[in-house]
């Protein structure tokens, strides 16, 4: 893991891996729309130990923009040993569901600008065969509930997609893992009540990059929210509408 682009820097969990990245000497790319913020990051990692860290501004909803800032990773870095796509919104799911409009937009945030930078990096590394992408979804693409639907959907969209991803790109080299959260404790959560289940970013980002180093297909982050979906999936429909969740 020599050369990591980081896609949603600025976020929680990105951070995480980025510092633990650093402290291996890794050289690092990162991208996010808070420019003055990654400025703040590169100087954190280059004093935690990164051989070298870039970043560029990037708006992942300008989809025209996505080819020519991964041409300057690129140019950067030399290569891609690792893509970490780990940017995310947790939308009003009751705007999203009386306005179609909110909920394109929590689509375009969650699923396709993912799936847009997905395509570009896969023709790239299939072309090296060789490299590995990580991409932060969520246990919410596992079932569709009430409080979240429409960020649910994007995530397992997101997830469907990466099943077909790591097919498509096994025969070239390169390895897909798809790494669900559970409740993690962030910025973009702060509003919401905690409890035991919660962790926090750095135990996602360990989670993250053991995945990596194992060559896993789905990484649960932590472990046990792999069994409490398959529970979850396993309820009725019938049951399942009744919950309130």
């Amino acid at each position: 893991m020599k050369n990591i682009l980081i896609i949603g820097a600025n976020s929680a969990i990105a951070k995480a891996v980025a510092r633990a990245c650093a402290e291996e000497h890794a050289r690092l790319f990162l991208l996010a729309r808070d420019s003055a913020l990654l400025a703040v990051q590169k100087q954190d990692l280059e004093i935690r130990g990164a051989a070298a860290v870039d970043y560029a501004p990037l708006d992942v909803t300008h989809f025209s923009l996505h080819e020519a800032v991964l041409e300057q990773a690129l140019d950067t870095l030399g290569s891609i040993d690792l893509a970490v796509i780990c940017h995310g919104s947790l939308p009003d799911q009751a705007r999203c569901a009386e306005h179609f409009d909110a909920a394109l937009e929590q689509f375009n945030i969650n699923a396709l600008s993912t799936i847009s930078l997905l395509t570009l990096l896969g023709n790239h590394m299939s072309a090296r065969k060789q490299g590995c992408i990580a991409v932060v979804t969520s246990v919410a693409g596992d079932r569709g509930r009430p409080s979240n639907y429409v960020y649910g959907a994007a995530k397992g969209m997101v997830s469907q997609y990466l099943q077909g991803l790591r097919g498509r790109l096994f025969p070239h080299g390169v390895h897909v893992v798809d790494v669900r959260p559970g409740f993690v404790d962030t910025p973009m959560t702060a509003h919401l009540r905690k409890g035991p289940l919660w962790s926090s970013p750095e135990r996602i980002a360990q989670c993250l990059l053991e995945g990596v180093r194992q060559r896993r297909h789905t990484v649960y982050a932590p472990g046990y929210w792999r069994l409490i979906m398959a529970v979850v999936r396993a309820i009725p429909d019938a049951l399942f509408k009744r919950l309130p969740l």
